[in-house]
């Protein structure tokens, strides 16, 4: 840093200011400076910075799952938004999520030193053994709002399904059944609750509830028994990948798609738009949930209060799969 210093002519304290891109810099000083250390190939000693400041500028994510959609995209918004952040990801995934897995991943943490942990984990069993572990950096839980203890992000899965089933209702559909994803899944169950709420408020009675493992296999296999019965109108499904095999199962059967059953799924995921018929689908913005995550992370690693829950919205993209009701 001295040498970046001489080079730049300004003093050893300036260049801490702009590494640390503190806003008391002119715009001319931070141009010299961040050519000097172009120049030089300066870089940070961070296990140096480390001992001065006390932090590793590391932070662990404890996932599971990640083979899944939600939980893949949403360790990348995580990752995307420490770095953002100027911090490293360390992640631990868990092949199975119980009590000791749990215990052993943030032992790991805390052994690597990292600042904080975010929980990434979409089982409610893992929050309840958060709450009995005394942690010694900050906790964030992303599924979760949390509670006075644990910090907690997520989007809004009842209102996005509520989107879903709304939009249905809007276009004339009363016979509206839901492929749900797992049980133990706390997205699951929280979509399930949002096709319900929309259905009761309606006055319409949730009847046609059928349990996924969030694969095209089963969205297949289920979407064969739905086009035999033809008691349904539309369909919303708790994910793309299941919605998936459920358009298979329906073409194959020669069931239409919108025109004989409308269909709606959950995530928005890139091939979403490119299903025949494209689909109509609620997306989640991972990447402001990585960045809300990351937020609350700082605010306590920064003051020590669990702040305020972040809360995604979700919003409805609209395309081919969904059409007004035909009787």
């Amino acid at each position: 840093m001295e040498d970046v210093a001489r080079v730049a002519g300004v003093s050893h304290q300036t260049v801490s200011r702009v590494l640390n891109n503190h806003p008391n810099v002119s715009s001319k000083t931070r141009e010299r400076v961040e050519k000097a250390i172009t120049e030089l190939g300066y870089r940070r000693n961070t296990a140096a910075r480390s001992l001065v400041t006390r932090r590793s500028q590391t932070i662990g994510v404890l996932g599971s799952e990640m083979a899944q959609y939600g939980p893949s995209h949403t360790l990348l918004g995580v990752q995307q938004a420490a770095r953002e952040a100027g911090y490293f990801v360390s992640v631990a995934g868990l092949r199975e999520v119980t009590p000791e897995t749990i215990r052993d991943a943030m032992a790991h943490f805390m052994d690597q030193g990292v600042d904080g942990v975010v929980v990434t984990v979409p089982h409610p069993g893992t929050f309840d053994v958060l709450k009995d572990i005394t942690a010694q950096v900050p906790l964030v839980a992303v599924g979760s709002i949390g509670d006075e203890h644990l910090a907690g992000a997520t989007v809004d899965q009842r209102q996005g399904a509520r989107l879903a089933v709304e939009h249905l209702l809007e276009l004339g559909h009363q016979r509206i059944g839901h492929l749900s994803g797992p049980s133990d899944w706390i997205d699951a169950a929280a979509r399930i609750e949002g096709w319900r709420d929309a259905l009761t408020e309606a006055g319409i009675e949730p009847v046609t509830l059928i349990e996924g493992d969030w694969s095209a296999e089963c969205g297949y296999r289920e979407g064969l028994k739905i086009a035999a019965d033809r008691s349904l109108s539309a369909l919303f499904v708790a994910n793309d990948q299941m919605a998936l095999g459920v358009l298979r199962a329906f073409n194959e059967l020669g069931v239409r798609v919108p025109e004989d059953i409308s269909v709606v799924g959950f995530d928005d995921q890139p091939e979403s738009a490119y299903f025949i018929p494209p689909l109509t689908t609620v997306a989640q913005d991972f990447e402001e949930l990585g960045q809300r995550c990351i937020g609350l992370l700082l605010d306590r690693l920064e003051s020590g209060t669990t702040g305020t829950p972040a809360t995604v919205e979700p919003r409805l993209v609209v395309r081919s799969t969904t059409a007004p009701a035909s009787n």
